[in-house]
């Protein structure tokens, strides 16, 4: 080294513009930090209550009423004549959900099948469909009774709903013969 080049100095290694650019980025990374740690979280709302649970069999007429368009807001959808308050998953069987085509009608077919579709059929007779057909609609069916609640069944034509006596959906058919063995 000669005498005319003399060793940086400290303050000519901080004020270079590499080094305050960095300690720049390095200052503002720990006031956000130091930030977040003393900011108190918003408490988040409380989710709103819980729709009470309704059992009850339903004609075809009766589930369009349950297409998540109503005051109400509940979407039921029947899966092999099972009814299911699919309201918890709204955002997918809900209006505007990728299966918002099932709100409110029996599934059976569109989901065996895969096809996402409107159908305006009052019951829907799934008999026709192929065996590998009715293996993903019972597929289907497990997969809902471990998620959504059962509200009652899909009644076809002419068939006559069952009375539900108490909470858990208990079926009274028969009040008198109960009445009797007592």
């Amino acid at each position: 080294m000669t005498e005319n080049e003399a060793k940086p100095t400290l303050w000519d290694e901080l004020t270079s513009p590499l080094n305050i650019t960095l300690m720049v980025i390095i200052l503002y990374l720990l006031y956000k930090i130091i930030k977040s740690h003393t900011e108190k979280d918003e408490p988040l709302p409380p989710p709103p209550p819980p729709m009470p649970k309704i059992k009850k069999d339903m004609t075809a007429a009766e589930l369009k009423e349950y297409d998540g368009t109503n005051k109400e807001g509940r979407v039921l959808l029947a899966l092999n004549g099972i009814i299911f308050d699919v309201t918890r998953g709204k955002r997918f069987y809900g209006p505007g959900g990728p299966y918002a085509a099932f709100a409110g009608k029996d599934a059976t077919r569109g989901l065996a099948t895969g096809q996402v579709a409107a159908s305006d059929i009052e019951y829907d007779d799934v008999s026709d469909l192929s065996p590998d057909e009715v293996a993903s609609a019972k597929e289907w069916e497990e997969q809902f009774r471990e998620k959504y609640d059962i509200v009652g069944k899909l009644l076809k034509p002419g068939e006559t709903p069952t009375k539900y006596d108490d909470d858990d959906g208990n079926e009274n058919e028969n009040e008198n013969e109960n009445k009797k063995e007592l």
